[in-house]
């Protein structure tokens, strides 16, 4: 017979995560992520699964919480490695140096993290997705920033910030339709109500942005150097550009985002073939390839390797690639992850811990404090951000009914909440994502997000303040009989 367990049981395999990170953190730095973080996943998982045992669960059920788990996770790890095959063949078409070249004319270092989170703004608005932002511009303005002369976490911090803004506010974005429907809530309505949180937030990260791009000089005087030897190894047009016109048109139709980022890397490898000829040349004879050069190198720069040399240093780092096997640590780190996090939704660990925080709620602040805290939680122990929405979205509408308060007060947290924070964790699928795509480590990023960790704190500050509750009559979820009682601010 299963026994349900107990709430400081159920806190120990979270601890021992906590703990034990932080030790990988402490004695590998930047490269715990190269299967420190995964071994400890893995062994925490164990530990769960064990105390599962004792408390009466037997494989099946934990096999089956384990499946599920990675299947909610597989359309990302697909999406991955399209994105490490769009990375390759942008780079060997010229896509992405092509962009980096313009780029370089227009964007002034004195503004340029203000421009990246600008950018990032209304790429994210326009498609609905921070994926696709930083799989596209976002790779091109780090490699502009790098030019620059920026530090990277800061670049990357400014994508993501502007990023994870059109991800919480446009209408096309699917956190925000699942957020306002688990909540209960009309779309618009929703998207109106997080201006309140969501403004000054990105407002504030905008001016902090200003701030960092005047104190940090970008080497300007670099760019002409890059420039040429950009121009010189690339057969360099703005027609290149239609790459990412594309991909960004076929997300505003509302295709899929794997679909769309398989377009972009095929007409990518077409423009390899009809701009850098000359470059699939020399890059044949660097790897020796006798028989058919042309497409061998460009069925590489999908899959594998590919490296580009210039002559300039700075240009040089920019020119790299690891293809779909550059994406396979992350797709390994997210695997462990949701192998844990399942096995923490299969024991009912997830389940027994916010029970017993609801029972602590006595007010509309502490209720929001709550949602917010087990989104956070959820983000850290399932790893997915789907999951962090729809798990509390389910667990506190009824409270939200009970207190008072409107479901748009629920979507609006779900979104400060779980959207946002789920790029600030390593582990979980976003942090994973973004990390391997923009070539930052998210802990070095995440100061630098300053979105991103300002949202959940101004819809607290608005729960405790009681600043623009959406309030309705008190009702009882399960009779459905309104309640006089007034309701705690």
């Amino acid at each position: 017979m299963r026994k349900t367990p107990s709430t400081a049981l159920c806190f120990l395999p979270l601890i021992s995560l906590i703990g034990l990170l932080a030790l990988n953190v402490y004695i590998f730095g930047d490269n715990a992520l190269g299967g420190a973080n995964q071994l400890i996943l893995l062994t925490v998982a164990v530990i769960t699964a064990l105390i599962a045992w004792r408390l009466g669960y037997n494989w099946k059920d934990l096999e089956g919480g384990i499946v599920n788990s990675i299947t909610v996770a597989a359309p990302a790890i697909l999406i991955l490695l399209m994105v490490g095959a769009l990375s390759g063949t942008w780079l060997l078409s010229g896509v992405v140096p092509a962009m980096i070249y313009y780029g370089l004319y227009v964007l002034d270092p004195s503004i340029f993290l203000f421009a990246c989170c600008i950018i990032s703004v209304v790429v994210s608005l326009s498609t609905g997705s921070s994926w696709t932002t930083s799989a596209t511009v976002g790779i091109a303005l780090m490699g502009i920033g790098t030019a620059l002369g920026f530090n990277p976490a800061m670049v990357a911090g400014a994508i993501l910030s502007g990023a994870y803004f059109g991800d919480k506010m446009s209408p096309l974005s699917d956190t925000t339709n699942l957020a306002s429907a688990i909540a209960g809530t009309d779309l618009f309505t929703h998207i109106r109500y997080m201006t309140i949180t969501t403004g000054p937030s990105i407002l504030i990260a905008l001016i902090v942005f200003i701030v960092l791009g005047l104190g940090a000089h970008g080497e300007s005087s670099n760019t002409g150097a890059i420039r040429q030897a950009l121009a010189d190894t690339f057969n360099l047009s703005p027609v290149l550009l239609l790459a990412p016109v594309v991909v960004i048109a076929m997300i505003l139709k509302r295709v899929p985002a794997l679909p769309a980022l398989v377009a972009g890397a095929i007409l990518g490898a077409a423009l390899a073939v009809v701009f850098q000829r000359e470059l699939l040349a020399t890059l044949a004879e660097q790897g020796q390839l006798a028989r058919l050069p042309g497409y061998a190198v460009v069925l590489t720069a999908f899959f594998g390797d590919t490296t580009i040399t210039t002559g300039n240093e700075v240009a040089d780092e920019l020119l790299s690639s690891g293809g779909m096997a550059g994406m396979l640590n992350t797709i390994w780190l997210i695997l462990c992850a949701m192998i844990l996090g399942g096995v923490l939704e299969a024991a009912g660990f997830l389940r027994a811990i916010t029970a017993a925080i609801t029972k602590k709620v006595h007010s509309a602040a502490q209720l929001i404090a709550a949602t917010t805290g087990t989104s956070l939680f959820t983000n850290i122990t399932a790893s997915d951000q789907y999951l962090a929405i729809i798990v509390p979205g389910q667990m506190y509408r009824q409270a939200y009914q009970r207190q008072g308060l409107q479901p748009q007060n629920l979507s609006r947290t779900l979104e400060d909440s779980a959207t946002v924070t789920s790029v600030l964790i390593p582990w979980n699928t976003c942090g994973a994502f973004h990390a391997s795509v923009l070539g930052v480590a998210t802990l070095s990023y995440l100061p630098f997000a300053v979105f991103c960790y300002l949202s959940p704190l101004m819809t607290l500050a608005c729960a405790f303040t009681g600043f623009k509750l959406a309030r309705c009559e008190p009702v009882d979820a399960n009779s459905g009989v309104e309640q006089s009682a007034s309701v705690a601010r």
